[in-house]
């Protein structure tokens, strides 16, 4: 029962090839490997810049208000460090993805690498209708 089985062959190929493809990837995503990554996030993530605290402008036709006095909310509750973003005057929700990417409740499967680019693109998407109010469902207050 020495010999080894095809089956036996091929898993270890397989697991071989992983540990190299892992590997790999490791080093190509190290920092000291690109000059140019970002720096490591914290664990609240990177701090968001907005210069002068707000942006304030018309994109095809519609008004973008982007401020961090107030503070984005989630389920109603204040979140510091995220930003306001309002649309002809009503709030888009807002939410940050883990790799700090961000996502909108009118683009929710694509992600942006910033707020401004996730309103500018909330805007295209909406082609002239009215943002509606965003309510979280019964019973998760």
């Amino acid at each position: 029962m020495n010999e080894i089985t095809r089956r036996r062959a091929l898993g270890l190929a397989a697991g071989a090839a992983a540990v190299a493809g892992l590997t790999g990837c490791d080093k190509a995503a190290s920092p000291s490997s690109s000059p140019s990554a970002p720096p490591p996030a914290t664990a609240s993530g990177p701090a968001l810049s907005i210069p002068g605290g707000a942006i304030d402008e018309v994109y095809e036709g519609r008004r973008i208000q982007i401020s961090m006095e107030a503070g984005g909310k989630h389920n109603g509750h204040p979140m510091p460090g995220l930003p306001t973003i309002k649309i002809d005057g009503k709030e888009l929700h807002l939410m940050r993805n883990a790799d700090n990417s961000w996502v909108t409740v009118v683009h929710h499967y694509e992600t942006f690498p910033d707020p401004v680019s996730a309103a500018r693109a909330a805007v295209r998407d909406l082609q002239g209708a009215n943002l509606l109010p965003f309510a979280p469902a019964e019973g998760t207050s």
